[in-house]
């Protein structure tokens, strides 16, 4: 076991309840070990215009070999026509909580 292969992946929403709902799914799935959320205000552009709006930012914490897995599950289920679905490699986690995080995403 390796801190290689746990990875953190990450998506945002327009409200709390999808937010909630993904988080759920993804856990329940065994997709993901844990997910926190965090309100926050994205600025971007979108269909030619610069927006600025509330998100819930999702932070999911999974094992690296279910990325592709965890993808699928967001497109699928995510409200937005063009989900942030980012990658984020975990370099170093203890130990412990690797371990859990690694046992709790296996079915």
């Amino acid at each position: 076991m390796t801190d290689a292969s746990l990875t953190l992946v990450m998506t945002t929403c327009g409200n709390m309840e999808d937010a909630r709902n993904l988080a759920r799914g993804l856990v329940e799935e065994h997709l993901a070990a844990c997910v926190q959320m965090q309100q926050i205000t994205s600025v971007y552009r979108w269909q030619g215009d610069v927006q600025e709006d509330p998100e819930i930012l999702l932070f999911i914490k999974t094992r690296a070999d279910l990325y592709p897995a965890v993808e699928a599950y967001l497109q699928a289920h995510h409200p937005y026509d063009v989900p942030e679905i980012v990658q984020v490699p975990i370099t170093h986690a203890s130990s412990a909580y690797l371990r859990w995080a690694l046992d709790v995403t296996q079915k």
